[in-house]
C-alpha cells in the first residue's frame, strides 16, 4: 500500500519546487544579463571607454604622429555650392545628397551627430603627408543604419559632380565605393576625390571614408589630403580599431599592436 504525504506536505513540496525554479531562472537571466552588460556589442560607451578604444600610432604602418590639433582641420576644398541643374533626374534630391556629403566631411560628422560618448584622435604624416581623423562614437541605432544605408547610395547619386566655391571657381568631384575588410556588424567605404585650384595653383583632394557599426556604436574614418591617400592606412585602421572597440564593450583592455605587424592585416 502506498502511502502518500498528507496534502498540507505535499503542498509545502511544491512551492518550495516553484521556488527553487524561479530562483534557477532569475539566476540564469542574472547570468545572461551579466554576460550582456559585459559584452555590451549593443550597449552604450563611456567617454573613458570610448577614448580607449582609439587606435594609435602602432596600430598604424608609416610615419603617423598622433597631432592635437584635428579638431580644427577643415579643407576649404570642401567649401562650395552643388548645383542641381547639372543631374538628370532626381535632381534636388541628388544634389542634396551631393552637398551633404561635403558638409559632414567640413563638420566632422561623417555618421550624424553622435547620441553618446564620442572620442576623437588625429594623424598626420603616413607616405604623402595625409591626415587620418580617427572617430568612436555611440549613435541612435536607427540614424546609425540611416547614415550607412546613405552612404551607400553615394558611389551612384555623386558619382560625378560639380562644385562652386565661393570664388566662383569650378571644382570637379567624384565619389566611388571601395571594399573594407569584414569588420564589425556593418560597415561602408567610400573615395572621394575633388579637383580644382587652390589659390593659383591647380590640386586635388583625395579623401578615403570609412563608417563601421558595431552595436549601437562606430567608427569612422577619413584619411588623406592633397598628396593622396594611405589606402593600406585605412584598412588597417578599420580592422585593429574594431578590434579595439569589441574589446572594450567585452570589458577587456585592448591588446597593443607590436610594430611592424600591420602589413599582414591588409596583405593576404
Amino acid at each position: 500500500m502506498i502511502r502518500h504525504p498528507p496534502r498540507a506536505a505535499r503542498f509545502l513540496a511544491l512551492a518550495l519546487a516553484a521556488g527553487a525554479m524561479l530562483a534557477t531562472e532569475a539566476c540564469s537571466n542574472g547570468s545572461g544579463a551579466a554576460t550582456s552588460t559585459s559584452s555590451r556589442s549593443a550597449g552604450a560607451l563611456t567617454q573613458a571607454e570610448a577614448e580607449t578604444a582609439l587606435i594609435n600610432t602602432t596600430d598604424l604602418e608609416g610615419n603617423w604622429t598622433r597631432v592635437n590639433d584635428a579638431a580644427t582641420w577643415r579643407d576649404s576644398l570642401l567649401i562650395g555650392k552643388v548645383d542641381a541643374a547639372q543631374f538628370f533626374t532626381d535632381s534636388k534630391t541628388t544634389a542634396a545628397d551631393c552637398q551633404k556629403l561635403l558638409d559632414v566631411l567640413y563638420s566632422d560628422a561623417l555618421l550624424g551627430k553622435p547620441s553618446g560618448a564620442r572620442a576623437v584622435a588625429g594623424f598626420s604624416g603616413g607616405g604623402d603627408g595625409a591626415r587620418m581623423l580617427y572617430q568612436v562614437a555611440g549613435h541612435d541605432r536607427g540614424q546609425l543604419d540611416s547614415s550607412l544605408a546613405w552612404l551607400k547610395t553615394l558611389p551612384v547619386k555623386c558619382d560625378q559632380f560639380t562644385v562652386t566655391g565661393k570664388d566662383g571657381s569650378t571644382r570637379t568631384a567624384q565619389v566611388i565605393e571601395t571594399s573594407l575588410p569584414k569588420a564589425g556588424d556593418s560597415r561602408q567605404g567610400l573615395r572621394l576625390t575633388l579637383q580644382g585650384p587652390v589659390g593659383s595653383n591647380p590640386a586635388t583632394l583625395t579623401l578615403d571614408l570609412a563608417a563601421v557599426r558595431v552595436g549601437t556604436n562606430a567608427i569612422a574614418v577619413t584619411n588623406g589630403g592633397l598628396g593622396g591617400t594611405e589606402a593600406d592606412s585605412t584598412q588597417q585602421a578599420v580592422t585593429l580599431g574594431t578590434r579595439r572597440l569589441k574589446d572594450v564593450l567585452a570589458g577587456k583592455t585592448p591588446a597593443e599592436q607590436p610594430p611592424g605587424q600591420q602589413e599582414s592585416l591588409t596583405r593576404p
